[in-house]
């Protein structure tokens, strides 16, 4: 039953009152009236729980692909203010997609919240996504989103090599990412493939250089990687490896540098960070996004969840936490350990040019790099 039907469903038997019995019919109007008030006074009591959220009591389900020490405080932050519990299953933004998409109609999910905007793309693109409110998408840059309104921007990285001084000076390094596949970086670097933080520069490069050149890139920077350098498992192997000076440099996001340098000690070393030539390719700021899956059997609740993780509330949450993404809302500012955003210089590609990511898998599938 729910909370709205258990204010109206519970009908009460009234006797009919004498004929001409005046003083009888007033007093039980009155009982009535007194009755159902309330009876409507305590339905709206309960049905609301912290921070008057109507939603209280409820749980939704979140599919989620971020890291899970972000979406920890995020999720404990809704919950305290809406009462709302939210049941988190965490997994690769690959794997949770592909089941997603399985699941169709059947999916016990409410929300999906990812790293990288490409796998909403390609949920949207299915037809398997909600829209999001549009209060919700005002609350971070239109084009930070889906532009048809299927998902909401919620943080963004940028991508950038960390450095070991040690193995590899700042005027040595590559000035594009496509300088990477040049014979002179042969065993200078190590590559995260599998990692889904490194396809959207797949598919930036393909875009600006066409599908073919990124295929010779490909196959360069996977020569160059070796068969050891080529299977790191993800961007946290990669920042350590140059922190220890296993390798001369590697192809991050910027927060993975910044966490492990706030997290442990001595943690990045002499590491340091880099950015390639100004609106190059592999020059990206990418966006982390969420939405509400088209199945959802808590929509309200769902729609509610992403409306706090985009508010200012939500956002201050990015700033004050481990996380070292930048919050997308205006006048959220970073951690103060963080550049300024606006120092940086990447492409021009929105959320929108990087598409689904479908082509980025089909290239690196065609190299051998997955």
């Amino acid at each position: 039953m729910t909370e709205s039907q258990s204010s109206t469903d519970h009908k009460t038997r009234r006797s009919r009152p004498v004929a001409g019995s005046r003083l009888g019919m007033f007093v039980l109007m009155v009982a009535t009236v007194v009755s159902v008030t309330a009876c409507g006074s305590k339905a709206s009591t309960t049905s609301r729980g912290a921070g008057g959220s109507t939603l209280a009591g409820q749980t939704i389900v979140l599919y989620n692909a971020q890291h899970e020490q972000t979406t920890a405080s995020l999720v404990a932050a809704f919950t305290k203010k809406t009462g709302v519990k939210v049941k988190v299953d965490s997994n690769g933004e690959d794997v949770l997609t592909g089941q997603i998409e399985q699941e169709g109609s059947r999916s016990p999910a409410d929300v999906v919240y990812t790293e990288n905007s490409n796998w909403l793309e390609r949920l949207a693109a299915r037809g398997l996504l909600a829209k999001v409110d549009t209060t919700t998408l005002a609350q971070v840059p239109v084009h930070d989103s889906s532009p048809t309104g299927a998902w909401v921007g919620v943080s963004s990285r940028v991508s950038m090599l960390v450095y070991n001084p040690e193995k590899i000076s700042v005027s040595q390094l590559p000035k594009s990412v496509l300088d990477m596949a040049e014979p002179r970086y042969k065993g200078k670097f190590e590559l995260a493939p599998s990692e889904t933080d490194f396809w959207p520069i797949v598919q930036s490069v393909a875009k600006a250089k066409g599908r073919a050149a990124a295929l010779r890139w490909l196959d360069g920077i996977k020569a160059n990687a070796g068969s050891k350098g080529a299977g790191v498992p993800d961007n946290e192997t990669l920042t350590s490896d140059v922190a220890r000076g296993t390798i001369a440099f590697a192809l991050i996001n910027h927060y993975y540098f910044y966490r492990l340098q706030a997290t442990q000690a001595g943690g990045v070393g002499d590491a340091k960070v880099a950015t390639f030539t100004p609106r190059d390719p592999g020059y990206l700021l990418t966006v982390s996004g969420a939405a509400v899956l088209k199945s959802s059997k808590h929509a309200a609740a769902a729609q509610a969840f992403v409306a706090f993780i985009t508010s200012r509330a939500g956002q201050r949450i990015l700033e004050s936490g481990d996380s070292f993404e930048y919050p997308l809302a205006p006048g959220v500012p970073a951690n103060p350990k963080l550049p300024a955003i606006s120092s940086y210089e990447p492409n021009a590609f929105s959320p929108a040019d990087l598409g689904t990511g479908d082509l980025a898998k089909q290239l690196l599938q065609e190299s051998g790099l997955i």
